[in-house]
This record gives structure tokens, sequence and C-alpha cells, in this order.
């Protein structure tokens, strides 16, 4: 029997992935550290240069610290970087995607494989309980058909596929049997699911939030031109979460054709806009120091970013992606200059966030997840973390709140 150490790096995914391999440990053995594993797997991300890097300091780590374990790597670095890890003898074998379900093989078998398989797989696992959390990530279709110029993970991933919809529905159930309640709907490119079998995310979600024990579906992230008119007529469902992440990845149109988007502003402000006055919090991805973002662009990006209903942003530095497009397109923002701009655009999302809890009038409804130096944490509906002190251990509970105050960096709560 073998003791086995997960490390995940990257998108949510990923964390997916993970749990898959958790559940098919076989007689192996689940353990929480590094030191204490015969085996490490590394469920590696490749966004960016910077992320390849990640996981080799990563790997010289774990070797410091266990130099008895054997590392085996997957995920998306398996595809760009595993043949090169495998022959300077840092990792003892790799295998792709598509294999995770054979992880208690590749446990056992001698050093030197590369299975890496195809990009065609589609999930049938069904993960019945997720390590450490109090929310499911359910993922529910694979790989990209879009060709964004900076990203990569449509030639790691594939083309978008989606995961049979009965299989879905049968883990979303045995995940509310053991307590789940709260779900994360996630994938390469979630908004389009169900595309190549007429089915639809907006449909799903309708089957899901009949299964019993469902309380809260949340969307991991959409496209702005995968809001349907079908979606907009479930946002006022109760258990909707009322929190939507769009990736705009810009707001200046000379950028997103550079980019190769197919969002333009004009129309994803009027999106923005009509989401908003349905009362919800609105997040997105924003990609700062793109090549060619000079000094008018981003003037023009940041104004308009203070136009958008805009409450959280994952704000990225851009970082080069050997073998795409982007990669190789002057002129260059310098890194000074990039960080800069994330500060600026940062700082204004964080007022916005802080002026959309401030107007708020609860209630608030919270999943209380974890306990940090004394208060109790978790997300409400809107996505906005809720410290609540409390002489009761709540961690795995729904709260409401009606009572509650805004601070800067989270809203705060006593509950008795």
């Amino acid at each position: 029997m073998k003791r086995v150490y997960f490390k995940t790096f990257g998108c949510r995914t990923n964390q997916f992935d993970t749990q898959v391999m958790m559940s098919r440990l076989g007689e192996h053995r689940l353990v929480m550290s590094e030191e204490e594993a015969d085996v490490i797997v590394v469920n590696s991300c490749t966004v960016t240069n910077g992320a390849d890097a990640g996981v080799r300091g990563y790997i010289n780590q774990a070797r410091r610290k266990n130099p008895r374990a054997r590392i085996l790597l997957t995920g998306c670095g398996a595809f760009t970087k595993g043949e090169e890890l495998l022959k300077t003898g840092r990792v003892e074998g790799v295998f792709g995607h598509g294999e995770k379900g054979r992880v208690s093989e590749f446990l056992q078998k001698a050093p030197g494989f590369f299975e890496i398989g195809d990009l065609t797989h589609v999930d049938d696992a069904v993960v019945e309980r997720f390590v450490g959390r109090s929310r499911a990530f359910v993922k529910v279709q694979e790989g990209c058909d879009f060709r964004c110029s900076y990203c990569i993970i449509p030639y790691v991933r594939g083309n978008a596929r989606s995961l049979d919809e009965e299989r879905i529905l049968e883990q979303i159930a045995r995940l509310a049997a053991n307590g789940f309640g709260e779900f994360i709907l996630t994938g390469t490119n979630v908004g389009s699911y169900g595309k190549e079998s007429g089915t639809s995310l907006a449909g799903l979600m309708k089957r899901m939030s009949l299964i019993r024990g469902v309380r809260r579906i949340r969307v991991g992230s959409l496209e702005p031109v995968q809001i349907t008119e079908e979606l907009m007529e479930i946002l006022d469902e109760p258990w909707m979460a009322r929190h939507l992440h769009i990736a705009l990845q810009h707001t200046s149109d000379k950028m997103l054709k550079i980019m190769n988007r197919r969002n333009r502003f004009e129309e994803d402000l009027a999106l923005f806009e009509r989401i908003a006055e349905r009362g919800y919090a609105l997040g997105t991805d924003f990609i700062v120091g793109h090549p060619g973002e000079d000094e008018n662009a981003w003037k023009e990006a940041i104004e308009r970013v203070g136009r958008l209903p805009l409450t959280h942003v994952h704000a990225f530095t851009y970082s080069r992606r050997d073998g795409t497009p982007s990669a190789g397109m002057k002129p260059v923002v310098p890194g000074d200059v990039a960080k800069a701009r994330h500060k600026e655009l940062t700082a204004l999302v964080k007022e916005k966030n802080f002026a959309f809890r401030r107007a708020l009038k609860g209630p608030l409804t919270v999943l209380v997840e974890s306990e940090k130096e004394g208060r109790q944490m978790g997300l409400d509906q809107y996505f906005n973390r809720v410290a609540v002190a409390s002489a009761r251990d709540l961690r795995g509970e729904w709260v409401t709140l009606e009572r509650f105050e805004a601070q800067k960096e989270m809203n705060v709560a006593h509950v008795e």
C-alpha cells in the first residue's frame, strides 16, 4: 500500500480532477503532507511560462523535503513539459488528463512511463466526496473551441466536449446525499456545455435544482456570448447564487481584437447592466499588460471598467506563454507599467465591491466553511467573504444573517 500526496496547481477543473484521482486510489492511502508520502502526484498547470516555473520549483522543493518519494506528473503541464521533466529525471512518470482514472495502476508502475493519452477523452467518473471542502466542484465539460491569442489551454485540453448529463446528475445526487448543498459547475469553457448534444447549461441547472439537498448552484465562469435568454430566465430562481463570473479579459476593443476575443465593450456593458438590475454581483477576468496595450488603450480600458457594474475581478498581469500567438507580439508592456496598471484596476474594483456590500439590505445566506483567528468564515450568495463571530462551531452549516456590517475587506456578523 502506497501513501499518496496530491499537489494541485491552477484552475477548478484541476481541483476536480484531483478529487477524481483521490476517489480512485484503491488500496492506497491519502496523506496530507509531502513528508509522509511514498508517492507525490503533481497535477500541474501550464497556462503561462510562470506556471511551468512554479511546477518545476515545487518538484525541486518536494525532492528536498522527501528525497525517498517518487514524483508523478499529470495535468496540463504533462503535455507541454512532461517529456522534458521525465528525461531529466525530475519526475518518475507522466500521465495525461484522460488517464487519471488509472492513478492506482500508475502508483505501482515501474519508473519511466509516459502515458499521455489523447485530447478527446470525456470523463465518466463520479466523485462522492470532496476532501476538506464544504462546497463541491462539479466538472461538466472539458476543452475549449475559442482560440484567444494568449491561451495555450485548447492545445493541452482539446476542443470543447460535454460530460454525460445523467452522470453529472448522478454525481450531484450522491454529493447531496453526503451533505453537500452548494455546487460550483466548472470546466475549461463551462458555457459551451451541451453544444454537441442539443442540451444547455441552463437546462442542466434546472434539472440539478430538482435534486433533494441542492441549495445553491454557482457557475464557474462564462463567456459573454454564452449568456443566453434561457440562462437569463433562471436568474431569479431561489437556488441560483446571486453572482456570475463573466470573462471579459479587457474593456478596450483594440485589445479585445488583438487578443482574438469574441466580445466587444458596448455589448458587454449592456449585458452587465441588464444582469446587475436583477440584483447580481458580477465578476470578470482581466489581463493587464498584454502586448499592444499602450497608454491610450489603458486609459480607455480603466475608464470603461469604471462604467461597468463590477464587484469582483480576477486580474492577471500578462505572462508570456510559449506556443501562443501573443508570445511573439510587440510592443511588450514593461513589467513595472503592467504592475501599476494591475494595482489601479484591483483598487477600483475593490471600491466597487465595498459600495455594493454597503448598499445591501440582506439577508445574507452564508455557508460557513472554515475558522480563522477566532472567526468563522464563509461565502454569501454574492460570492463575498463573511466573518461570523459565534460561540458555536458553525462550520458546514448554512447561516442566514439579517444583520451584518460591511467592512473594507469583508462583511462581519455575530450569531448567538
